[in-house]
């Protein structure tokens, strides 16, 4: 039975098997070796993913950030479609999304060394990535500049904290696409306290019990935040 499994769930996700799991040209995966090597030399120097995980990032960080791609609504016609990604840190999701292709991607990163590495990977493979060195606090100041079609997230915060963030960026049709693991049911009751959404709640393809939620028509309920 344990080598039937390990047939099934080989231990480290290679290049190429991602390039067929994920349906990617040849260009395309060129463009991800290029980060994925950028990404293992700034590891020695800056802890942009976990030690563990590093030899099989193929699986647990690109993969588990390309399946957020098909989910995503088309482009709006006559131009790109507009991501915001959440706490980007090492680039998982949003600069993978960027690097295959997704639309025009906002980065929002706090950590200056890492906003650094973000914007060097962005240049090295021609990834359409706009890096924001900011708190996501601090993102109700930019005053609507951004209007996201899709914003994304990746183990950052608690659903009502990442809905919050997400907010002042949300416009009719916006799609929220979060990663999020076993804790996703207290998180979605917690955020239905004070949001109305469309939830969809899919499995991931890389991990047994992550989730994937696809949250739409999110709005505010007045009546429910004014509740003591």
């Amino acid at each position: 039975m344990g080598s039937n499994r390990a047939k099934e769930n080989p231990p480290y996700l290679t290049p190429e098997a991602f390039a067929a799991e994920a349906n990617v040209s040849r260009e395309t995966l060129d463009r991800l070796r290029a980060f994925a090597d950028l990404l293992a030399k700034w590891q020695k120097s800056i802890n942009l993913v976990s030690k563990a995980d590093l030899p099989d990032l193929w699986r647990r960080h690109i993969l588990d950030s390309a399946q957020l791609l098909p989910l995503m609504p088309p482009a709006p016609t006559g131009r790109d479609r507009v991501i915001a990604d959440l706490g980007s840190g090492g680039g998982f999701p949003g600069l993978v999304l960027a690097i295959m292709g997704a639309g025009q991607v906002h980065l929002f990163e706090s950590n200056s060394r890492k906003c650094t590495f973000l914007a060097e990977a962005a240049r090295i493979t021609g990834a359409s990535a706009t890096i924001h060195g900011m708190r996501l606090e601090a993102i109700g100041g930019l005053g609507g500049i951004i209007r996201a079609d899709v914003v994304t997230a990746r183990g950052l915060a608690p659903l009502p904290q990442l809905l919050e963030y997400a907010a002042p960026m949300l416009v009719p049709g916006s799609v929220c696409l979060f990663l999020k693991g076993a804790g996703v049911k207290d998180e979605l009751t917690a955020a239905g306290k004070v949001w109305n959404m469309r939830v969809e709640t899919l499995p991931s393809r890389t991990s047994g019990s992550g989730v994937i939620l696809r949250l739409g028509e999110i709005a505010r309920d007045g009546a429910k935040s004014a509740r003591p």
